[in-house]
Protein backbone atom coordinates (compact mmCIF):
# COMPACT_ATOMS: atom_id res chain seq x y z
CA UNK A 1 0.00 0.00 0.00
CA UNK A 2 1.31 3.27 -0.66
CA UNK A 3 1.44 6.53 0.85
CA UNK A 4 -0.87 9.45 1.42
CA UNK A 5 -0.23 13.33 1.58
CA UNK A 6 -2.18 14.84 3.89
CA UNK A 7 -1.83 18.58 3.92
CA UNK A 8 -1.75 20.43 6.88
CA UNK A 9 -2.10 24.38 8.50
CA UNK A 10 -1.22 24.11 12.22
CA UNK A 11 2.21 25.68 11.61
CA UNK A 12 -0.23 28.90 10.84
CA UNK A 13 -0.96 29.55 14.54
CA UNK A 14 -4.21 31.30 15.50
CA UNK A 15 -4.42 33.36 18.29
CA UNK A 16 -7.51 32.94 20.26
CA UNK A 17 -8.53 34.76 23.94
CA UNK A 18 -8.79 31.96 26.83
CA UNK A 19 -12.05 30.58 26.95
CA UNK A 20 -12.73 30.87 23.17
CA UNK A 21 -15.29 27.79 22.13
CA UNK A 22 -13.57 26.90 19.00
CA UNK A 23 -11.31 24.20 19.41
CA UNK A 24 -8.09 25.09 18.15
CA UNK A 25 -5.88 22.52 19.19
CA UNK A 26 -7.23 19.30 17.68
CA UNK A 27 -5.71 19.97 14.40
CA UNK A 28 -2.03 19.18 15.70
CA UNK A 29 -3.71 16.88 17.81
CA UNK A 30 -5.06 14.74 14.81
CA UNK A 31 -1.61 15.50 12.92
CA UNK A 32 0.34 13.39 15.70
CA UNK A 33 -1.74 11.63 16.31
CA UNK A 34 -1.83 10.48 11.72
CA UNK A 35 1.83 10.47 12.76
CA UNK A 36 2.28 7.31 14.26
CA UNK A 37 0.91 5.80 10.94
CA UNK A 38 4.14 5.86 8.67
CA UNK A 39 2.25 5.75 5.40
CA UNK A 40 1.00 9.16 5.54
CA UNK A 41 3.24 12.05 4.28
CA UNK A 42 2.48 15.42 5.85
CA UNK A 43 3.03 18.77 3.78
CA UNK A 44 2.31 22.47 4.86
CA UNK A 45 -0.45 23.94 3.26
CA UNK A 46 0.29 26.73 1.21
CA UNK A 47 -1.42 30.26 1.67
CA UNK A 48 -3.88 30.64 -0.82
CA UNK A 49 -3.39 33.56 -3.71
CA UNK A 50 -6.05 36.36 -2.91
CA UNK A 51 -6.61 36.76 -6.35
CA UNK A 52 -8.17 33.01 -6.19
CA UNK A 53 -10.33 33.52 -3.18
CA UNK A 54 -12.00 36.14 -5.22
CA UNK A 55 -13.50 33.69 -7.54
CA UNK A 56 -16.13 32.82 -5.12
CA UNK A 57 -16.26 36.09 -2.61
CA UNK A 58 -16.49 39.99 -2.97
CA UNK A 59 -12.95 41.50 -3.74
CA UNK A 60 -14.49 44.26 -1.12
CA UNK A 61 -14.93 41.15 1.40
CA UNK A 62 -11.61 39.41 0.61
CA UNK A 63 -9.61 43.16 1.03
CA UNK A 64 -11.75 43.74 4.22
CA UNK A 65 -10.38 40.86 6.09
CA UNK A 66 -6.74 40.87 4.51
CA UNK A 67 -6.29 44.55 5.92
CA UNK A 68 -8.56 44.00 8.68
CA UNK A 69 -10.90 46.71 7.91
CA UNK A 70 -13.99 45.20 8.04
CA UNK A 71 -16.67 46.24 10.36
CA UNK A 72 -16.08 45.06 13.70
CA UNK A 73 -19.60 43.23 13.58
CA UNK A 74 -18.61 41.23 10.51
CA UNK A 75 -15.42 39.52 12.35
CA UNK A 76 -17.55 39.01 15.75
CA UNK A 77 -20.36 37.16 13.14
CA UNK A 78 -17.28 35.29 11.92
CA UNK A 79 -15.92 34.29 15.71
CA UNK A 80 -12.26 35.03 15.28
CA UNK A 81 -10.76 38.34 16.43
CA UNK A 82 -8.83 39.81 13.46
CA UNK A 83 -5.22 39.40 13.50
CA UNK A 84 -2.11 38.89 10.97
CA UNK A 85 -1.97 35.79 12.22
CA UNK A 86 -5.76 34.86 11.25
CA UNK A 87 -5.34 36.19 8.00
CA UNK A 88 -2.26 33.63 7.55
CA UNK A 89 -4.46 30.75 8.85
CA UNK A 90 -7.53 32.05 7.17
CA UNK A 91 -5.28 31.73 3.98
CA UNK A 92 -3.37 28.54 5.21
CA UNK A 93 -7.12 26.87 5.01
CA UNK A 94 -8.13 27.98 2.32
CA UNK A 95 -4.71 26.67 -0.01
CA UNK A 96 -4.71 23.62 2.13
CA UNK A 97 -8.08 22.75 0.00
CA UNK A 98 -6.54 23.90 -3.10
CA UNK A 99 -3.51 21.59 -2.96
CA UNK A 100 -5.56 19.12 -1.83
CA UNK A 101 -7.61 19.17 -4.73
CA UNK A 102 -4.70 18.84 -7.06
CA UNK A 103 -3.77 16.13 -5.24
CA UNK A 104 -6.92 14.62 -5.94
CA UNK A 105 -6.85 14.92 -9.49
CA UNK A 106 -3.26 12.93 -9.45
CA UNK A 107 -3.87 10.67 -7.61
CA UNK A 108 -7.31 9.82 -6.58
CA UNK A 109 -7.53 11.08 -3.03
CA UNK A 110 -6.51 14.31 -1.63
CA UNK A 111 -6.93 15.26 2.17
CA UNK A 112 -5.99 18.46 4.22
CA UNK A 113 -6.14 18.04 8.07
CA UNK A 114 -8.34 21.54 7.74
CA UNK A 115 -11.12 23.43 5.17
CA UNK A 116 -14.65 22.39 5.64
CA UNK A 117 -15.36 26.52 5.99
CA UNK A 118 -18.68 26.10 4.79
CA UNK A 119 -20.61 29.31 6.66
CA UNK A 120 -18.77 31.87 4.46
CA UNK A 121 -20.73 33.58 1.97
CA UNK A 122 -20.18 35.95 -0.61
CA UNK A 123 -19.43 38.45 1.39
CA UNK A 124 -19.91 37.95 4.85
CA UNK A 125 -18.24 35.00 6.73
CA UNK A 126 -20.07 32.87 10.09
CA UNK A 127 -19.93 30.50 12.13
CA UNK A 128 -15.68 30.15 12.33
CA UNK A 129 -15.62 30.43 9.01
CA UNK A 130 -13.86 33.69 6.47
CA UNK A 131 -13.52 31.88 3.01
CA UNK A 132 -15.60 28.95 2.08
CA UNK A 133 -12.53 26.74 0.74
CA UNK A 134 -14.69 24.41 -1.17
CA UNK A 135 -16.31 26.88 -3.36
CA UNK A 136 -13.24 28.48 -3.71
CA UNK A 137 -11.72 25.15 -5.35
CA UNK A 138 -14.50 24.29 -7.45
CA UNK A 139 -14.52 28.00 -9.01
CA UNK A 140 -10.79 27.33 -9.91
CA UNK A 141 -11.07 24.65 -11.74
CA UNK A 142 -14.57 25.46 -13.67
CA UNK A 143 -15.18 21.27 -13.28
CA UNK A 144 -17.65 20.93 -15.86
CA UNK A 145 -19.57 18.58 -13.32
CA UNK A 146 -18.42 18.54 -9.31
CA UNK A 147 -20.22 17.71 -6.19
CA UNK A 148 -20.23 18.19 -2.80
CA UNK A 149 -20.89 15.92 -0.17
CA UNK A 150 -21.50 17.42 3.33
CA UNK A 151 -21.91 15.32 6.04
CA UNK A 152 -21.26 17.80 8.45
CA UNK A 153 -23.96 18.11 11.44
CA UNK A 154 -24.48 21.87 10.30
CA UNK A 155 -25.81 22.86 7.11
CA UNK A 156 -23.41 23.86 4.95
CA UNK A 157 -25.38 27.71 4.49
CA UNK A 158 -22.88 29.27 2.56
CA UNK A 159 -21.74 26.46 0.26
CA UNK A 160 -25.78 26.19 -0.49
CA UNK A 161 -25.83 30.15 -1.27
CA UNK A 162 -22.70 30.00 -2.90
CA UNK A 163 -23.20 27.01 -5.49
CA UNK A 164 -26.48 25.74 -4.92
CA UNK A 165 -27.83 27.20 -8.27
CA UNK A 166 -25.06 26.57 -10.00
CA UNK A 167 -25.93 23.82 -12.69
CA UNK A 168 -22.41 22.29 -12.73
CA UNK A 169 -22.62 21.71 -9.15
CA UNK A 170 -24.34 18.91 -6.71
CA UNK A 171 -24.48 20.17 -3.05
CA UNK A 172 -25.75 17.91 -0.86
CA UNK A 173 -26.57 18.29 2.69
CA UNK A 174 -27.34 15.82 5.58
CA UNK A 175 -27.46 18.02 8.75
CA UNK A 176 -29.42 18.47 12.10
CA UNK A 177 -32.86 20.34 11.27
CA UNK A 178 -32.73 22.14 14.97
CA UNK A 179 -29.50 23.26 14.66
CA UNK A 180 -26.90 25.89 13.64
CA UNK A 181 -27.66 27.93 11.21
CA UNK A 182 -31.22 28.68 12.01
CA UNK A 183 -31.81 30.16 8.81
CA UNK A 184 -30.92 27.42 6.20
CA UNK A 185 -30.40 27.77 2.47
CA UNK A 186 -30.96 25.75 -0.44
CA UNK A 187 -28.85 23.16 -1.56
CA UNK A 188 -29.54 21.03 -4.49
CA UNK A 189 -30.55 17.86 -1.90
CA UNK A 190 -31.21 18.94 2.05
CA UNK A 191 -31.58 16.32 4.14
CA UNK A 192 -32.22 17.11 7.75
CA UNK A 193 -32.68 15.12 10.83
CA UNK A 194 -34.44 15.75 14.11
CA UNK A 195 -32.32 15.37 17.12
CA UNK A 196 -30.67 12.54 18.47
CA UNK A 197 -30.92 10.44 15.27
CA UNK A 198 -28.93 6.83 15.41
CA UNK A 199 -26.45 5.12 13.33
CA UNK A 200 -29.19 3.07 11.63
CA UNK A 201 -31.61 5.77 10.32
CA UNK A 202 -28.67 7.65 9.45
CA UNK A 203 -26.65 5.56 7.44
CA UNK A 204 -29.93 3.88 6.05
CA UNK A 205 -31.01 7.76 4.88
CA UNK A 206 -27.00 8.10 3.64
CA UNK A 207 -27.75 5.30 1.38
CA UNK A 208 -30.87 6.33 0.26
CA UNK A 209 -29.66 9.28 -0.95
CA UNK A 210 -26.47 9.36 -2.20
CA UNK A 211 -27.43 7.42 -5.69
CA UNK A 212 -28.55 10.78 -6.37
CA UNK A 213 -25.06 12.41 -6.59
CA UNK A 214 -24.01 9.22 -9.02
CA UNK A 215 -26.69 10.08 -10.93
CA UNK A 216 -25.37 13.57 -11.57
CA UNK A 217 -22.08 12.09 -12.66
CA UNK A 218 -19.93 14.10 -11.03
CA UNK A 219 -16.35 14.14 -12.22
CA UNK A 220 -14.64 15.30 -8.69
CA UNK A 221 -16.57 14.93 -5.10
CA UNK A 222 -16.01 17.17 -2.33
CA UNK A 223 -16.57 15.57 0.84
CA UNK A 224 -17.14 17.18 4.04
CA UNK A 225 -16.39 14.75 6.91
CA UNK A 226 -16.95 16.73 10.00
CA UNK A 227 -17.52 14.59 12.77
CA UNK A 228 -19.72 16.60 15.00
CA UNK A 229 -23.03 14.41 14.05
CA UNK A 230 -21.27 12.06 17.37
CA UNK A 231 -23.06 11.71 20.43
CA UNK A 232 -20.58 13.35 22.42
CA UNK A 233 -20.81 16.56 20.48
CA UNK A 234 -21.56 19.55 22.48
CA UNK A 235 -22.97 21.43 19.47
CA UNK A 236 -24.42 18.30 17.65
CA UNK A 237 -27.34 17.00 18.74
CA UNK A 238 -27.45 13.83 16.73
CA UNK A 239 -26.64 10.20 18.43
CA UNK A 240 -23.98 8.67 16.09
CA UNK A 241 -21.53 6.36 17.53
CA UNK A 242 -17.56 6.49 16.16
CA UNK A 243 -18.58 2.93 14.27
CA UNK A 244 -21.44 4.76 12.96
CA UNK A 245 -19.40 7.74 11.52
CA UNK A 246 -16.98 5.43 9.99
CA UNK A 247 -19.76 3.52 8.32
CA UNK A 248 -20.60 6.76 6.60
CA UNK A 249 -17.19 7.39 5.57
CA UNK A 250 -16.49 3.82 4.02
CA UNK A 251 -19.82 4.25 2.24
CA UNK A 252 -18.78 7.42 0.36
CA UNK A 253 -15.05 6.35 -0.08
CA UNK A 254 -15.54 3.17 -1.65
CA UNK A 255 -18.81 4.60 -3.57
CA UNK A 256 -16.31 7.24 -5.31
CA UNK A 257 -13.64 4.20 -5.81
CA UNK A 258 -16.03 2.13 -6.94
CA UNK A 259 -16.92 4.79 -9.77
CA UNK A 260 -13.43 6.24 -9.94
CA UNK A 261 -14.52 9.56 -9.20
CA UNK A 262 -11.06 11.81 -7.73
CA UNK A 263 -12.69 12.97 -3.89
CA UNK A 264 -11.40 15.57 -1.73
CA UNK A 265 -11.85 15.39 1.97
CA UNK A 266 -11.64 17.96 4.59
CA UNK A 267 -12.22 18.08 8.35
CA UNK A 268 -15.34 20.17 9.40
CA UNK A 269 -16.93 20.32 12.61
CA UNK A 270 -16.05 18.56 15.79
CA UNK A 271 -16.93 19.67 19.48
CA UNK A 272 -16.62 17.06 21.23
CA UNK A 273 -15.49 17.38 25.42
CA UNK A 274 -13.31 15.78 25.60
CA UNK A 275 -11.50 16.60 22.81
CA UNK A 276 -9.96 12.99 22.30
CA UNK A 277 -13.13 12.02 20.76
CA UNK A 278 -13.03 14.72 18.21
CA UNK A 279 -9.63 13.83 17.09
CA UNK A 280 -10.24 10.23 17.16
CA UNK A 281 -13.08 10.44 14.91
CA UNK A 282 -10.90 12.55 12.51
CA UNK A 283 -8.28 10.39 12.66
CA UNK A 284 -10.33 7.33 11.84
CA UNK A 285 -11.61 9.22 8.47
CA UNK A 286 -8.08 9.47 7.27
CA UNK A 287 -7.12 6.36 8.71
CA UNK A 288 -10.04 4.60 6.00
CA UNK A 289 -8.90 6.83 2.94
CA UNK A 290 -5.91 5.28 3.59
CA UNK A 291 -7.26 2.12 3.15
CA UNK A 292 -9.46 2.76 0.55
CA UNK A 293 -7.20 5.16 -1.52
CA UNK A 294 -3.60 4.15 -0.14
Amino acid sequence: MGQVRLFYCDHEPLPLPPGHKFPIEKYLNLRTRLAQEPRFTFVPAPLADPAVITLAHHPAYVAGVLEGTLPSAAFRKIGFPWSPQMVRRTLCSAGGTLAATEEALRTGFGGTLAGGTHHAFYAEGSGFCVFNDIAIAIRQHRFERAAVIDLDVHQGDGTAALLGDDPSVFTLSFHGANNFPFRKQKSRLDVPFADFVQDDEYLRTLNQFLPRVWEFGPEIVFYQAGVDALETDRLGRLSLTPQGLQQRDRIVFESCRARKIPVVTVLGGGYSVPIEATVLAHAATFTLALECFG
